[in-house]
């Protein structure tokens, strides 16, 4: 098995220290940052797999991402700047007047590890704030997180916003969260919604139209 092939493994297995130490000694063998890089994101899609079958759950999303998150911070020195090719810009964050931010930190890692540049905003979002991120970044998908029914009413502000700064016919809109279903995404304004993290992956690469493996 190939040093990439075992890191995959290994984080796939939530294996921390074992994912930790491969991706040091691959690293030690000139093995290119990038390609550790897509390992690493296959063994998240594997995690992500087996959380649509009922084999992980969002304990398990939230520990691969850890481990997504210090791999990360290992590879950074040694990933050039733009030597990746990004699947395309997402803005995301928790909207305003909701500060659950477990279910949005899932979401993120997932799509980071699908090869996108997230914005990530964080929780208790104001519109005005997702209006500036989408301006600055030049991002054409946005995702609204919200745990609260309270926040169905933020997502609806969040979306008007953006559509009085004059953006909304460049930007799709989804919108996820415990209480949030298709009745929801139409009531506030958005586009599509998602139930999990594979879906809001699978909307990002859909409306950037990259190919769904």
């Amino acid at each position: 098995m190939s040093k990439c092939a075992e890191i995959t493994k290994e984080l796939t297995e939530l294996n921390e220290d074992e994912t930790l130490k491969l991706v040091n000694d691959a690293l030690k063998q000139n093995i290119a940052a990038g390609e550790i890089l897509k390992a690493c994101q296959e063994g998240m899609v594997e995690v992500g797999t087996r959380f649509g079958n009922q084999e992980y759950f969002v304990s398990d999303l939230i520990m691969s991402g850890e481990i997504l998150k210090q791999v990360s911070a290992i590879l950074e020195p040694h990933l050039k700047a733009g030597s990746a090719e990004s699947a395309g810009k997402v803005v995301f964050g928790t909207v305003k007047g909701d500060i659950h931010d477990i279910g949005k930190d899932i979401v993120v890692n997932m799509l980071k590890s699908a090869g996108f540049e997230v914005v990530d905003l964080g929780v208790d979002v104001p519109a005005a704030r997702f209006v500036e991120a989408l301006r600055e970044s030049g991002a054409t998908v946005l995702g609204l997180s919200g745990l609260l029914t309270l926040a169905f009413d933020s997502m609806r502000d969040t979306i008007e916003a953006v559509k009085a700064a004059g953006l909304r016919d460049k930007v799709r809109v989804m919108v996820g969260g415990g209480p949030v279903d298709a009745s929801v995404c139409k009531s506030v304004g958005a586009d599509d919604w998602g139930a999990d993290a594979q879906q809001a992956v699978r909307l990002a690469k859909q409306w950037y139209q990259v190919s769904v493996a």
